[in-house]
């Protein structure tokens, strides 16, 4: 008779924990392998996690709503050997509401949470002695939780658990000891504070008519993985106008083609992806990660792109490899990620090792943003809208005549402590002439 542990998966760079939304299956249950058994959400993406082997699902660890670290044991399978001596009733056992199951969460948070901070260092791990790393290894899921509810920074804290770990009584030691006025909730409001950010001053309080409405859980971590992004980079926003009047005409004389032989439609998508791809092989430095001292300049080319979901929300699928991707491959990429991403049918593996990251804001018709880069890479690049406009063109002879160009803005967010803006505008200018000068033959 063998047992299965369920772990909680890292579901992208940076991400150290995740929160079990839904349990698809209850204790009882005859599960198949890849079959979904429970649903998570973290600031990249919610998905459903397939089981890791057919069974019979024994025990739950971790109930609906419930944060914990990754690689924590959220789950127990038997394989379906063991499934003939399991109890006719068991099947009508709850989920998420047995007493048992909330203090074998509990006892399963606190061993796991040091090896998920302390496991061998990867490319994607947070540099040493950053903000992230002294969040993650001082404290526990719920402390952090806890904390960031009552707007404390546990990275300045002293902790008595191993380590140096703050533990919950030392929490409520400083909860208690905490000066009155700097005690900031009011009643009858209540606000999301990200973790490692103290508010300070009152928080709003809802006037008559107002409408309260609680984050939902993507929002809160969406709201700790921006105000993390914007600690650990130095924020710089470059912005280019770029002339996309040949890859329009280009896209125009290929498209009916193209659609009829893949059966996917032809955006601009793919050619500029295809040009950026171009340039980071030109400038390594916006295709690299921060590992404290160190710059490591990335050989592969991952392209996160940035996915709007309905009615709210935002998710950041990887396409890896996308240097070798034809314009096929680049179009069938996007579009299955696209379409996997608002199904809620990405794979952990789906959000996790991106390079460089290009988010579309044009498509709502926003001319030009300045997008946060996101933690574990040096630059983003945004769309903006792509209209025709007039521009005056200066001929071999030197006049100069009006005509309709089609154009867009792009921006490009970088972290000012590796990349110069020099080096930006180098990497946004080649980009620029590359997508301006497309041979009538494409990429």
């Amino acid at each position: 008779m063998a047992r299965v542990d369920v772990i909680m998966p890292q579901m992208g760079e940076s991400i150290a924990e995740g929160t079990v939304s839904r349990w698809l299956k209850k204790v009882g249950d005859n599960v198949k392998r890849d079959e979904p058994l429970f649903e998570i959400s973290t600031d990249k993406v919610d998905a459903e996690i397939p089981s890791p082997s057919a069974g019979v699902l024994m025990e739950i660890l971790v109930g609906e709503g419930q944060t914990v670290a990754i690689q924590t044991v959220v789950a127990r399978l038997e394989t379906d050997a063991a499934a003939a001596a399991l109890p006719a009733a068991a099947p009508s056992a709850p989920a998420t509401s047995a007493p048992a199951a909330a203090p074998a969460a509990a006892s399963v948070v606190a061993p796991t949470a040091p090896v998920a901070a302390s496991a061998a260092p990867t490319a994607s791990s947070a540099p040493a002695g950053s903000f992230e790393e002294r969040v993650r290894t001082k404290s526990s899921p719920l402390v952090r939780k806890m904390a960031a509810e009552h707007g404390v920074e546990i990275a300045g804290m002293s902790g008595s658990g191993i380590a140096g770990r703050v533990t919950r009584k030392d929490l409520d030691a400083f909860l208690a000891a905490k000066p009155a006025a700097t005690a900031v909730p009011v009643a009858g409001a209540s606000m999301h504070v990200p973790a490692g950010v103290e508010h300070r001053g009152p928080l709003p309080t809802p006037w008559a008519g107002d409408i309260v409405e609680p984050m939902s859980k993507i929002r809160k971590l969406t709201s700790d993985h921006m105000a993390l992004a914007i600690k650990v980079a130095t924020h710089v926003t470059s912005f280019f106008e770029i002339d996309l009047t040949r890859v329009a005409r280009i896209r125009a004389g290929m498209r009916k083609e193209f659609e009829a032989q893949t059966g996917q439609k032809l955006t601009y998508l793919p050619f500029i992806l295809q040009a950026v791809c171009t340039q980071l092989k030109r400038h390594p430095t916006l295709n690299a990660a921060v590992a404290g001292n160190d710059v490591i300049l990335r050989k592969q080319i991952n392209l996160g792109i940035a996915v709007a979901l309905d009615p709210t929300g935002l998710i950041v699928p990887v396409l890896k490899h996308a240097d070798e991707l034809s314009l096929t491959g680049l179009t069938r990429g996007t579009n299955d990620l696209a379409a996997r991403a608002r199904s809620k049918k990405l794979s952990p593996t789906d959000v996790q090792d991106s390079t460089f990251t290009i988010t579309n804001p044009g498509v709502f018709g926003s001319l030009f943003g300045t997008p946060i880069i996101p933690v574990g890479t040096t630059a983003i690049l945004g769309l903006g809208a792509i209209e025709k406009r007039a521009k005056v063109i200066t001929g071999p002879d030197g006049e100069d005549t009006l005509a309709i160009r089609t154009c867009a803005y792009f921006s490009l967010s970088f972290d000012h402590r590796v990349i110069d803006g020099a080096d930006a505008d180098r990497f946004m200018a080649d980009l620029k002439k590359t997508l301006e000068s497309v041979p009538e033959t494409g990429f």
